[in-house]
């Protein structure tokens, strides 16, 4: 069921060198790649259930959601709420459906590109009332800057939709960049550690917290 629990190795020992100019080069160039057909195909469906279930409720994602735990937690949580879990991953949706079944009735498991997706959201003005994004590989080498959220070229994107953001992540230095990349579009946002006590809301972080790791939480209104 767990992933692996080992503490973050990184080649940086602060935050990245070219964050502030690869940050800047996605603000300033909106991203032009095309968007996927199976992208477009689970926005639809988003759209429908959206529809079906009462649009003018508020719109919460768990992006990356894995096996759903954190998705099923927010749902129940928020009843008032239409809550979409997303993952590209067809078996980890799978076992969410078998674990979890069934679903709250407030819940969608999406299986779609978080890049993708929160493309097509931002384009067609649909916001979000909370979006969440909970571990686990935050790209730690060095070389990967562009490959974490915040230094992709769909980071505009996940601004545009707005809300409350949650990032949780075992790697403070990752917390400490998606911060910075918010500062320079004039949010604030609050880094603290994790309390030990906090009930686990997903898999990784249960068995971080069972390895002793400090946890950290990342929030912000965008």
């Amino acid at each position: 069921m767990f992933a692996n629990s080992r503490t973050v190795t990184s080649n940086q020992t602060g935050q990245h060198q070219d964050l502030a100019l690869t940050v800047r080069k996605h603000l300033d160039h909106p991203w032009q790649a095309p968007v996927s057909s199976h992208d477009r195909q689970a926005f639809h469906q988003l759209q429908t259930w959206r529809d079906e279930n009462g649009p003018g409720h508020p719109l919460m994602l768990d992006s990356g959601c894995g096996t759903g735990r954190s998705s099923v937690a927010l749902a129940l949580s928020q009843p008032q709420a239409l809550v979409v879990g997303v993952d590209q991953s067809e078996a980890r949706l799978g076992r969410a459906l078998t674990r979890f079944s069934p679903l709250p009735a407030n819940l969608l498991l999406l299986r779609a590109d978080c890049a993708g997706l929160w493309r097509l959201l931002a384009e067609q003005g649909i916001a979000v009332a909370r979006h969440q994004i909970l571990y686990p590989n935050p790209w730690p080498k060095s070389a990967h800057l562009k490959r974490r959220w915040h230094g992709h070229p769909v980071w505009p994107c996940l601004l545009a939709m707005g809300g409350v953001l949650e990032y949780r992540s075992n790697w403070r230095v990752y917390l400490e960049e998606v911060g910075s990349a918010l500062a320079m579009t004039g949010v604030s946002s609050e880094l603290q550690a994790l309390p030990e006590q906090t009930s686990p809301l997903t898999d990784f972080e249960e068995k971080y917290q069972a390895s002793g790791q400090p946890l950290w939480r990342l929030t912000a209104t965008l």
